[in-house]
């Protein structure tokens, strides 16, 4: 049964197969967890076990919400779900009575996913981005990505807690604190911080709560919380996939990504999530550059041959960090890759600032736009009114860190102003032409490699975020992809190792990223412990 704050609902499993027939969809609980059968199940076992019969998604979604009432909520208490979905069991049994009647629409249907809480969706849950300003407000419609994902057939289980805002209100925050949702916990050291604003999403998916989730980044946010929690993170070319109806930080950086435990679910993710939106004109842009299906670019030998260039100046997260990297490089070098090191962007350092200007101007503007079109029953209707809302409210709203950077946006001019202009221009120049193109094109290179983030710090609501460095920002300012595969552990903590390249390059990144994945295997299940382990 399903009990206690998820209300009751019966268990519905399949009768199982025949011993001995075929591998069970069902795994067996690792040592150190608390038992989950579907612990680190696939897309494409589910699948097989929905074909089969010896499950149903039905089933499926049972259990996943019987994993988030026993993990997130009571102990260890992840606290990376904000809110459940209370229609995911009606809607998986809808899809369980299509299957049988017409089979699955395709390598989604029935599948759980979670989504971050800052994603629209039109139903029984809210869309707050983690804040008690938007407490009750249910948008329209449905975001793109979220109608992209129910046309697949996907479930979506629950929404995942976040920094609040997505991280943008305060210099001084704290990852994975929302004041709608707490502070979600890393699930390998649960003293140490999930990083990232889709701190839930990546915590979530790595404590085995649901199958995969989609979170969003502006700068570091898909890619450094799947770093923190041992996954893999897609971060698309800026206009691969729609930011409609996402509650947005700035329309030059915003993307949607997933975050997954293998490379082959995170690619299945991205194919149903992209497309051309006529109402995100970004998305005009990958029309003939992007494909309709990535997973044939799951090749076990992609690095064979490939050129890799070496982002040495990244390397400063510690030694044992750079240690796991300077391993992952000699893997790759082992599977044919030729490595060139070290290959630097000769812009780093000079772009940041710039990014600061275009961040601040587009928060105001977009997050009016958004906040404009939720329609007269809202809310807040403006930035000037989260900020009002914020300090009438402020033992709830501001109890650990302020909105110094919501005052800093909302003193700006328009997006005609000739600080942003100049701001946006630079900033996607030293990024692309002069930066990640230009780095690119001297040394041939199929795409550049550095490590993703340093370890999880241990969260301090008194002090803030102890970051420990990234290396997401020149993806990001020049809205190109980026994708994190995990690359080994220090002291039980997860790091990840980053390949980003060109505009719309994903083919080769991921290729190359899947090869990684199949040589190395990092993966592994976090044990829940209190503190780091300083024994391994």
């Amino acid at each position: 049964m399903v009990a206690g704050a998820l209300g009751t609902s019966v268990i519905v499993r399949a009768p199982a197969l025949a011993q001995g027939k075929k591998e069970s969809v069902l795994a067996t609980p690792h040592r150190n967890s608390p038992r989950f059968e579907l612990d680190e199940v696939t897309i494409r076992k589910l699948q097989a076990g929905m074909k089969s019969g010896e499950v149903t998604a039905r089933s499926i979604t049972a259990e996943y919400l019987m994993r988030i009432d026993e993990i997130d909520k009571r102990g260890p208490a992840i606290n990376s779900i904000i809110e459940i979905n209370p229609e995911a069991m009606a809607i998986a049994k809808a899809l369980d009575e299509e299957r049988k009647a017409q089979g699955p629409r395709g390598p989604l249907h029935g599948i759980p996913v979670l989504i971050k809480e800052n994603i629209s969706t039109h139903d029984r849950m809210m869309t707050t981005a983690g804040s008690l300003a938007l407490a009750g407000s249910i948008p329209a419609r449905d975001s793109f990505v979220v109608t992209r994902l129910r046309e697949a057939g996907a479930i979506i289980l629950a929404k995942a807690n976040l920094s609040e805002w997505a991280d943008v209100r305060s210099y001084q925050s704290t990852s994975g604190w929302s004041s709608r949702g707490g502070q979600t916990r890393n699930p390998y050291a649960l003293d140490r911080n999930p990083n990232g604003s889709s701190a839930g999403s990546g915590a979530a998916i790595a404590a085995n709560l649901g199958v995969v989730a989609l979170g969003t980044e502006t700068d570091g946010s898909v890619t450094c919380p799947s770093s923190a929690n041992c996954l893999v993170g897609i971060k698309p070319t800026v206009g691969l996939a729609s930011r409609r109806g996402i509650v947005p930080i700035s329309h030059t950086q915003d993307t949607p990504g997933p975050m997954a435990r293998t490379v082959t679910d995170a690619v299945i993710l991205l194919c149903a999530m992209s497309g051309i939106d006529p109402e995100d004109s970004a998305t005009a842009g990958s029309r003939g550059k992007a494909k309709v299906d990535y997973t044939p670019f799951l090749d076990a030998r992609g690095l064979k041959g490939a050129r890799i260039g070496v982002g040495r100046k990244t390397f400063a997260f510690g030694e044992a960090v750079d240690k796991l990297l300077n391993n992952a490089i000699a893997a790759m070098k082992e599977a044919g890759a030729e490595i060139i090191d070290p290959a630097d962007i000769r812009t780093l350092g000079q772009f940041e600032s710039a990014e600061q200007v275009v961040l601040h101007y587009e928060l105001k503007a977009d997050l009016n736009a958004y906040l404009s079109g939720l329609g007269p029953g809202a809310p807040v209707h403006s930035l000037q009114e989260v900020i009002e809302f914020n300090q009438k409210n402020w033992k709830r709203e501001m109890p650990y860190f302020g909105q110094e950077r919501f005052l800093k946006s909302a003193a700006l001019g328009p997006l005609s102003s000739p600080e942003y202009l100049e701001a946006h221009e630079k900033a996607h120049r030293l990024t692309r032409t002069e930066g990640i193109d230009a780095l690119m094109d001297k040394f041939h290179l199929d795409a550049i490699v550095a490590p993703t983030a340093g370890l999880p710090w241990v969260t301090d609501l008194v002090n803030g975020d102890h970051d420990t460095g990234k290396s997401s920002r020149p993806a990001a300012v020049a809205g190109y992809p980026n994708l994190t595969v995990p690359a080994g552990f220090v002291f039980g903590l997860p790091a990840g190792i980053s390949f980003f390249g060109r505009a719309y390059s994903e083919p080769t990144l991921i290729k190359l990223a899947y090869s990684f994945e199949q040589i190395t295997q990092h993966r592994r299940p976090p044990k829940f412990l209190p503190t780091a382990d300083l024994t391994v």
